[in-house]
């Protein structure tokens, strides 16, 4: 007998969407179970029931069927997950001293080294002509310099293991997606060693691995996926 539960929480997603990986990261690090659901833009009846729940379009969207709740936006999907669906650790700390600087660094890594990085992407898929030479270059700009704030950051307590303090956070979950993709268009591996020691960190966890397997199979649609490290791709023979 099939005893089979449909979960709670429907999960619209798509498995190279960084933004996508920054919830996955959180999701599997509370160990909530949930569907995921993969939205292909290029075919209408895949994207429709997306566009149905949230016009904006965007993606990652969480929905809550016990709740009858709509949750768009990574932070406030996280915010909810911490408080509805609390896994052994939570990502938003109690002390508020915390809570705002994990906030403030989860907002860092996705508007200034996810923003950027993304800018940088889409633009390799416009076609000639259509492509914008100084926003690019401005994004590469904000990129080293929200390199050396990171920098900054790691260093400026004795041994902290994570980027808000000593405890895994939301603001790792953003961390992740944003230096992974970043670094293969302006590495930060020869110049911020602080930073690089941090990546490590993070790719060394079990939440970590679990997203960036799931997602490999889709690297090779990353117009920079020459430049993902050998040790994140499948070794053929």
């Amino acid at each position: 007998m099939d005893n089979y539960q449909t979960p709670n929480l429907l999960l619209y997603i798509h498995p190279l969407a960084s933004f996508c990986h920054k919830v996955l990261i959180a999701l599997y690090e509370s160990g909530t179970e949930f569907e995921p659901r993969i939205v292909d833009f290029s075919k209408e009846d895949s994207s429709a029931e997306l566009f149905a729940y949230w016009p904006v379009g965007k993606i990652p969207l969480l929905l809550d069927r016990m709740r009858d709740k709509t949750i768009p936006e990574t932070s406030i999907i996280i915010e909810y997950l911490d408080e509805f669906y609390p896994g052994p650790q939570k990502l938003i700390p109690s002390d508020s001293k915390l809570t705002l600087e994990t906030r403030l660094w989860d907002r860092f890594f996705d508007l200034y080294i996810s923003v950027p990085m993304q800018k940088v992407v889409l633009d390799r898929l416009r076609p000639e002509g259509q492509r914008d030479g100084l926003g690019v270059e401005e994004a590469y700009h904000t990129l080293k310099i929200a390199y050396d704030m990171v920098e900054g950051q790691l260093g400026s307590k004795t041994s902290q293991t994570w980027i808000s303090g000593d405890s895994f956070s939301m603001a790792d979950c953003s961390a992740l997606p944003a230096l992974f993709f970043a670094d293969t268009l302006l590495s930060f591996r020869e110049t911020h060693p602080k930073t690089t020691a941090y990546f490590d960190r993070l790719v060394e966890r079990e939440s970590v691995k679990r997203t960036l397997i799931e997602a490999e199979p889709y690297f090779e649609f990353y117009p920079f996926h020459d430049k993902i490290p050998k040790r994140f791709r499948k070794q053929n023979g």
